[in-house]
């Protein structure tokens, strides 16, 4: 499969994407943001002193869950330990062990925690994606890096357009991102001013997928008692209604 190197490439590449299955491939072959590419291979021979034993993905890494999805959830970009490491969404930090159990509570996934690719876990009406799909330095992709790779997000929005009903923006910077897929998924354009992001925030107009703000599952956020538990449970319950899912 031929790689992206550069920004016209990842959208001549998404644009050309026929289902999820060719869209994750295309994904985990590019290369198109220099300083992210040398990140996560940085990361991935370098390794944390738990995981030395391990190897690492060291790719980009696409989205996870169900292609018929009604809940969508949008994150801001891989952890660097996280799925660098272990090459599926989430899986293997901590967000992603809050997360996961949260999912559990709701329903939408088999299993509260996520450790390995490879270990079961299986979700229900939900698939989890990113903004960016590279580990950033300090969790911090540029405005460049987000726009090159902005067009696998807006092509996984139009492939899931048939089922998805309401998606869930961890944190701002997700909130910030649906607005453009909006627009190149489903040909709406975005309300003016753009709605506030926070916790519980809610928007829709009809024609698309709902969107509810949820602060970010970051360790920052769990540890300090900013994102409980009870409010994740109440985000998921939320979604499960605006979606239809039992």
């Amino acid at each position: 499969m031929a790689e992206s190197r550069t920004p016209e490439q990842v959208v001549a590449r998404a644009q050309r994407a026929a289902d999820l299955g060719a869209l994750d491939a295309d994904v985990a072959d590019c290369f198109a943001c220099p300083r992210l590419v040398a990140w996560r291979e940085q990361v991935a021979v370098t390794r944390r002193a738990a995981f030395r034993d391990q190897e690492y993905w060291g790719r980009p890494v696409p989205g996870f869950g169900v292609p018929d999805a009604r809940i969508g959830i949008l994150g801001l970009a891989p952890a660097a330990h996280g799925g660098n490491r272990t090459g599926r969404i989430f899986t293997g930090d901590r967000s992603g062990d809050v997360l996961f159990a949260a999912l559990h509570r709701a329903g939408l996934a088999n299993q509260p925690t996520s450790v390995a690719a490879d270990d079961g876990l299986a979700l229900r009406d939900t698939r989890i994606f990113a903004a960016v799909r590279c580990a950033p330095p300090d969790n911090k992709p540029t405005p460049g890096e987000r726009d090159t790779c902005a067009p696998w997000l807006h092509r996984e929005v139009a492939l899931l357009r048939p089922t998805l009903r309401v998606v869930v923006a961890l944190g701002a910077f997700a909130w910030a991102a649906w607005w453009p897929a909006l627009r190149s998924g489903y040909g709406t354009r975005p309300p003016s001013p753009r709605p506030a992001f926070g916790h519980g925030a809610h928007w829709s107009d009809g024609d698309a997928p709902d969107l509810l703000g949820c602060y970010h599952v970051s360790q920052q956020n769990t540890f300090t008692g900013r994102l409980t538990p009870a409010m994740l449970d109440e985000i998921f319950d939320r979604a499960k209604r605006l979606a239809g899912v039992p």
